[in-house]
């Protein structure tokens, strides 16, 4: 991220029926970084001769990855900073090759007692094929916070 000032949504503010969205595409390198962070080399994800003998006949992302989208929209746009994550389900419908344009979806379904927040959570490729999909909960921050995001650099991976 760079100089992006993260605002959050308070319990307040959320409405049922409010979505955001983010669009990214899956890099080889977000496969290797994920793998790295995760400690997941499932050769799946790695392993071209081997990914050719499964199912998907080529690398596939971490399931994960497109879970972690979600987390990052709750986490950085709605609610935002200050956001608890309790509880996420997720169903993993296709696989996420590299190239593929995800978009992360989330979905205000409920509010609950306790400023608590239920979303519906969807990731869908360029050709609106759902690739994974489920619910979260998380308790929404009931005061505003505006703080920068933090730019983040690889040069501590080495």
């Amino acid at each position: 991220m760079s100089d992006n000032i993260l605002n959050n949504v308070t319990y307040e503010e959320i409405k049922v029926g409010q979505s955001v969205t983010l669009v990214k595409q899956l890099t080889a390198n977000d496969i290797l970084l994920f793998g790295y962070m995760s400690g997941d080399v499932n050769p799946a994800h790695f392993n071209h001769d081997y990914a050719k003998g499964t199912m998907f006949k080529d690398v596939i992302a971490h399931g994960m990855w497109s879970g972690s989208l979600i987390s990052t929209l709750l986490g950085t746009q709605l609610p935002g900073p200050g956001t608890i994550y309790l509880s996420q389900s997720l169903k993993f419908s296709r696989p996420v090759y590299v190239g593929d344009v995800v978009t992360a979806e989330i979905k205000v379904t409920e509010k609950k007692e306790k400023n608590r927040v239920v979303f519906e959570c969807t990731c869908y490729k360029q050709n609106n094929e759902v690739v994974t999909s489920g619910v979260a909960e998380v308790i929404a921050p009931t005061a505003k916070v505006s703080v920068s995001a933090p730019q983040l650099s690889l040069k501590a991976i080495a």
